[in-house]
């Protein structure tokens, strides 16, 4: 079996990005991937200066070709179900059996989503159902919008898309968690609040029509921002590598875990999730990584 420098679980954005730098430093790399990233249904990206507008298809395809240019760097695409550590190196096994060794692992695994159990809503998701003012604000300014959230996050969430819009209504699906002075500004700025629980989202092939209740009463609606839970692609339980309160992956300011050899980049890290902030990330891990093996074999 050959001992790679690097597995980089997740051939992604922030994945790839690292597999470059990596590359780039003749680093021996596998890229192990499932083939699912999470924005497949969504039909542009946006906010990443020189793609701005492409598919996120078109920008991961361009990105593998680039980084499969240097010799030292391999893909495979497979679910990872395992992750081991001998005295001196990780073992990985995919769903299919096959185990690969590395000196170091990089998380790149991303994260997924958990759909709400709405009609509806899955179709909708990443094309009129969007996560990020950023991402896909632009795109829906102006527009009839929802924002499904509650308490302190709907709050300060609200203050983002109300910069696009001033047709916003707060769909807490449920009691309102806000407090008085909160309700009292939404009230200032004409938001209505929505505590009666979504019962269908209305589309026609992922473009919202209207919302229903399960009071009966609907309304129309363009676009509806939604802030939904989520977990880890993989189990990190096995290597013991922490969570933070949100249950993103624990790192420092080197992209470093808090086990000896594993980094972590991209989505599976922050909330702040983007192409752009994917790619970023894992640059930087991808030359810290670097760094690291060039000081140990020094």
């Amino acid at each position: 079996m050959e001992n790679k420098d690097v597995i980089i679980i997740g051939g992604s954005y922030a994945g790839l990005s690292a597999a470059m730098a990596l590359g780039r430093s003749l680093r021996n790399i596998l890229i192990i991937d499932s083939g699912k990233p999470c924005n497949q249904q969504t039909p542009h990206s946006h906010n990443f200066i020189t793609q701005d507008g492409k598919t996120p298809k078109e920008i991961s395809d361009l990105a593998k070709e680039q980084v499969l240019k240097y010799e030292t760097v391999t893909f495979h695409e497979g679910k990872v179900v395992k992750i081991g550590k001998n005295e001196t190196d990780f073992m990985v096994e995919t769903a299919n059996g096959e185990k690969f060794n590395a000196k170091k692992i990089i998380l790149a695994s991303g994260v997924k989503d958990l759909m709400p159990d709405v009609p509806g809503f899955a179709e909708c998701w990443g094309i009129s159902v969007i996560h990020c003012p950023y991402c896909h604000g632009y795109e829906v300014k102006g527009k009839t919008t929802g924002i499904m959230a509650n308490g302190d996050m709907a709050f300060d969430f609200t203050k983002l898309v109300f910069n696009l819009t001033k047709e916003v209504t707060l769909l807490t699906n449920g009691k309102s968690a806000l407090n008085e002075e909160q309700t009292r500004k939404f009230n200032q700025r004409k938001i209505d609040i929505i505590e009666d629980e979504i019962a269908e989202i209305v589309h026609e092939k992922g473009q919202i029509q209207k919302l229903t209740l399960k009071n009966g009463k609907e309304f129309p609606l363009e676009a509806l921002y939604a802030k939904i839970p989520f977990e880890q692609n993989i189990n990190v339980d096995e290597l013991g590598v922490e969570l933070n309160e949100q249950g993103f992956i624990k790192i420092d300011m080197m992209m470093k875990t808090n086990v000896p050899g594993v980094f972590a980049c991209g989505d599976n890290t922050t909330m702040m999730r983007s192409v752009a902030n994917a790619a970023a990330q894992g640059n930087f891990a991808g030359v810290v990584v670097n760094k690291e093996l060039s000081e140990e074999d020094f």
